[in-house]
């Protein structure tokens, strides 16, 4: 193929000299499928071969090369044996050893009483030296190729380093010279460098490990622009789209006046934002932040219900079957019968779920709550006209995208999150949306009490939990994992359960992600109705499921989570106007981390504090629920990092409101796979 050609990258490695059918399923087990992979898989290090070692220096276990004269070349007959060729230098002799390899070959790079160059991994058998299917073999001519310092890249079975080194160089040494779609000024201005430059010294030098070198950060800026150009075109595609839809707010005033308790100033100000949203001649797409406990859901709510009430369907999605049928629940109590609303997930059984779906593409539903499985394409409404989504960080940028089109151009979004997200993540996953927030907490709530307890004095937790029990306060009891684990020094939820069973006999239940719905509901159902008063459970209980009258937690190797999974958990009890606790059971040797995020627990109960400093201790892309559909947003860039880069890539992109022409930059959103997200047309 022509190398030469500016689209060469997109194409499929096996179009490159020497990659067939084997070595392309090799490549695809390191995700490098098309030749542009090759030029994103930089490498981690160097194999130091620049230095020529005689005989006498050689060290065991290390990879060193050696320049030797061929003594003799011997290939036994006999099945099993290994091919010998005889090496010397003025200082020693060695071994080069070959397992099934050709005669003819080996005849041909060892020529005999000639000087070789070889390099590889030194080992040492039966008193003598050797190295064992050599790395690199070559003639002195070709010396320079071998003696330096090689890239060193991930790789797996099947590839070794030279095959993988021909097939990199192969790529990068014939690159084409890449149109710059970023000008020489700006470049020059913020130190970074043009684009072919960059790719060619982040794998021929020492910067692809040097997160702060120009070519790295070239390629990091680039990354996050094509992240930051997707959601600018996304909302540009979202907002321009016009709507043609009557709004009624009578009936969501007519909710608030029934309920038995304040909206708060924040609450009233975020359903002002929604609504204002909702009458525009512009489609919606919002997100609304809330921290545990705030009331988000509430104010969805009445937001469904004004649309509802002008004739439009709703359909509010769940990140699980426990949440989104909680959901179903509250919507029954609130709307008291003035809607007809319907519950689906996969496990609906066929007949009913063919009846929902009959009825809702008849108008015949309102409002139609469930989990990812509203998601497909079966599901047709007649007159869809608000889609809610909870815990928004299980919907990518496209799945949110395509379900909004199920709508057409009636079809308002918003996204609800329990998880406060530091403002550089805000930026890279939802800059495409409006944000609202709810920061302030309802006024009966009263802040939970945080303490601390090593897991050796757990027995002192007994007498307090029958005092929590008498005073018909509920508890749950969190643990890592389901069974006990041979390789993690974690507590089971399992072998928890029969431990308080037995010290609290017949008022303990079990709960984990393995029970079938059934069996979860039977379990929910008879802590919510009070027979049980303790709630064994994974942290499946982590978002959304909410008991007003369980007001204590227990948190078991509380070291092992993380301090915004500590803080949602913690969220879970308090929903009522009692006093609530939360207890962190920890082992004794703690790390400086573990220490400090028990710390700021117990110091604050601001969410969205408690998640920029989770960023800090912990890092971009290890945050609980910040991860979409199991992939990483980025592979170069760390918001935490290369935060002048994030706020460098927002004015470029946002703030200028650039005119993103795609002949320009569908090479870079191409480059990291984003055009098809908003289809981008092919160069």
């Amino acid at each position: 193929m022509d190398l030469r050609k500016k689209d060469f990258i997109f194409e499929d490695v096996n179009k490159l000299k020497g990659v067939g059918t084997q070595l392309s399923k090799y490549l695809k087990k390191k995700r490098i499928e098309k030749i542009k992979d090759i030029i994103l898989n930089l490498p981690y290090s160097e194999t130091d071969r620049s230095k020529i070692y005689k005989l006498d220096e050689l060290e065991i276990g290390k990879t060193q090369t050696i320049q030797v004269k061929v003594k003799k070349l011997n290939f036994p007959r006999i099945r099993n044996l290994p091919n010998k060729i005889i090496c010397t230098d003025n200082k020693g002799e060695i071994d080069i050893v070959y397992f099934n390899s050709r005669e003819g070959y080996l005849k041909k790079i060892f020529p005999l009483n000639e000087w070789v160059i070889v390099s590889g991994k030194i080992n040492f058998f039966r008193n003598k030296y050797q190295i064992t299917n050599p790395e690199y073999v070559t003639s002195l001519e070709n010396k320079d190729y071998i003696a330096t310092n090689i890239p060193k890249y991930s790789l797996t079975k099947g590839l070794n380093e030279k095959k993988y080194r021909s097939i990199s160089e192969q790529v990068i040494n014939n690159l084409t010279t890449i149109e710059d779609w970023l000008s020489k000024d700006f470049i020059e201005k913020n130190n970074l460098l043009n684009w072919n430059q960059a790719i060619k010294k982040l794998h021929a030098s020492e910067d692809s490990k040097n997160i702060n070198s120009k070519s790295y950060r070239r390629l990091v800026f680039d990354e996050i622009c094509a992240n930051f150009i997707t959601l600018s075109k996304n909302r540009k595609i979202v907002k321009r789209n016009k709507k043609n839809k009557l709004f009624k707010e009578s009936i969501s005033k007519k909710i608030i006046n029934n309920l038995n308790f304040e909206l708060t100033g924040d609450q009233l100000k975020v359903l002002k934002e929604i609504n204002s949203d909702l009458k525009s001649d512009k489609r919606m797409f919002r997100i609304m932040q809330g921290d545990v406990g705030s009331g988000k859901t509430i104010v969805s709510m009445l937001s469904l219900a004004n649309v509802i009430e002008s004739n439009y369907q709703c359909a509010l999605m769940g990140p699980t079957e426990i949440l989104a049928y909680q959901h179903f629940k509250l919507a029954k109590k609130i709307f008291n019968n003035n809607f007809k609303i319907e519950f689906l997930s996969g496990k609906t059984e066929t007949r009913k779920r063919k009846e929902i779906l009959r009825k809702l593409k008849e108008g015949k539903i309102d409002l139609l709550i469930g989990t990812h499985a509203l998601f497909q394409k079966k599901i047709e409404f007649k007159k869809l006209g608000y889609v809610v989504i909870d815990e928004q960080h299980k919907f990518g940028v496209k799945q949110r995208s395509d379900f909004a089109k199920k709508g057409g151009i009636n079809c308002d979004v918003l996204l609800m999150s329990a998880t406060p997200i530091p403002r550089t993540m805000m930026m890279s996953h939802y800059g495409d949306m409006d944000v609202s927030k709810i920061t302030e907490k309802p006024s009966a709530r009263k802040k939970i009490n945080t303490l601390s307890k090593p897991e050796k004095k757990i027995n002192e937790l007994w007498s307090f939990l029958n005092k929590q029990i008498a005073e018909r306060n509920q508890i749950f009891w969190v643990c890592p994992l389901i069974e006990e684990s041979k390789f993690l020094d974690f507590s089971s939820a399992k072998k928890k359960f029969d431990l308080i069973n037995n010290k609290f006999p017949n008022k303990v239940g079990l709960i984990h992600g393995s029970l079938d719905k059934e069996e979860k509901e039977k379990v929910l159902k008879r802590f919510l109705e009070e027979k049980i008063s303790i709630l064994v459970s994974t942290t499946v209980i982590e978002v959304g499921i909410d008991f007003p009258n369980a007001n204590v937690i227990i948190i078991e190797n509380a070291n092992k989570f993380g301090l915004a999974q500590l803080h949602q958990l913690r969220g879970r009890v308090g929903r009522g106007n009692r006093q609530a606790t939360c207890i962190l059971l920890f082992k004794e040797s703690l790390s400086k981390n573990s220490i400090k995020r028990i710390k700021i627990l117990k110091s604050s109960d601001d969410g969205f504090f408690i998640a920029e400093e989770d960023l800090k201790l912990r890092g971009f892309g290890d945050l609980t629920g910040y991860q979409q559909s199991g992939n990483k947003t980025f592979k170069f860039a760390d918001p935490l990092l290369h935060k002048d880069l994030f706020e460098l890539a927002e004015r470029f992109i946002f703030k200028n409101d650039l005119n993103i022409n795609h002949n320009k930059f569908a090479f870079l959103l191409k480059l990291f796979d984003k055009a098809e997200i908003i289809n981008v047309s092919e160069i």
